[in-house]
């Protein structure tokens, strides 16, 4: 009989699922761009939080319910529609498109809920419907700040995020089963596509600019820096070491391990990608230039980040 671990590798469906999500963190990099300022950054966190969340939501959902069969299918798919719809209200989000974003949050919080109940294991599907009220409370707060907008959007999609981090410290999240190799490899992948986020930002910078050596060097430069992002996540062996800590933990232990882990301290990780590709769309072309303040500490503050 298969063990516990032996679960397939992630499906192309997965990746794909993986590329429509880093869209949203393109269009993040958009908000830091175009407000890099303290507005901006706040707007960004709070969006990236809850995103953050359903996304974690949905490599838990593939980890325990493989896209194996076409109805499963379907519905990831439709969660895929939701994650688009949702990154394209980003940009406008606290400016008159957070009722979109608010009821794209909805549906894919529903259709996430909707595909977990199809698990064949009584106990993820106990443990879903424990935790899946919350992500709809959770929901319904960010559709209402959205509706009303201002300050109180502020504050709704802030008590959202405290929300949904914290429910696995008041309701049990053990009946969920976490396979080690699978889980480490989709979360890998995401921050992959992440960082190759931070090479397009140097395309979109370099975009309309004569190829000389200045642009030449500037962009080599900012290839480079994403490599060494690419190398401190995964040139160091902390992702092998990550897999098998989450191998020898208890199964009761190990989701708590995940979402602390893999969910929790990746915010700061993500974050850090976005304020690095929104510095490096700004420095391209313009290596001799000054950064503004708020430029540079996108660019210096999320790589230490």
């Amino acid at each position: 009989m298969p063990s516990e671990d032996s679960v397939v590798r992630v499906s192309t469906l997965e990746l794909f699922f993986d590329l429509v999500f880093v869209f949203t963190i393109t269009q993040l990099t958009t908000v830091l761009v175009g407000h890099p300022n303290g507005r901006g950054l706040l707007h960004a966190v709070l969006m990236l939080g809850v995103i953050w969340w359903m996304y974690g939501g949905y490599a838990w959902l593939t980890n325990a319910v493989p896209p194996n069969s076409a109805t499963r299918r379907l519905l990831l798919l439709g969660g895929m529609s939701a994650f688009l719809v949702l990154a394209l209200s980003v940009p406008r989000a606290f400016a008159g498109s957070g009722t979109a974003f608010g009821l794209a949050y909805l549906a894919v919080v529903c259709l996430h809920a909707g595909m977990f109940a199809r698990a064949t294991s009584v106990t993820v599907v106990q443990a879903i419907t424990r935790l899946a009220p919350y992500n709809l409370i959770a929901a319904a707060v960010v559709l209402a700040g959205g509706i009303v907008g201002g300050t109180a959007q502020v504050v709704c999609w802030t008590a959202a995020v405290v929300f949904e981090w914290s429910s696995p410290r008041f309701t049990p999240i053990t009946g969920f089963q976490v396979s080690a190799a699978h889980f480490v490899e989709r979360h890998g992948l995401v921050v992959l596509v992440a960082i190759g986020e931070s090479v397009v930002a140097v395309g979109i910078g370099a975009s309309g600019l004569a190829v000389d050596v200045e642009l030449v060097l500037v962009a080599v430069l900012g290839l480079l820096l994403s490599a060494g992002l690419w190398w401190t996540y995964f040139g160091t062996g902390d992702d092998e070491r990550a897999e098998e800590a989450l191998r020898e933990a208890t199964p009761a232990r190990r989701p708590y391990l995940a979402v602390d882990g893999f969910g929790l301290f990746h915010l700061p990780i993500l974050f850090g990608i976005i304020a690095v590709a929104s510095g490096l769309r700004h420095a391209t072309g313009h290596g001799y230039d000054t950064l503004t303040t708020a430029q540079a500490l996108a660019l210096g503050g999320g790589l230490a980040v």
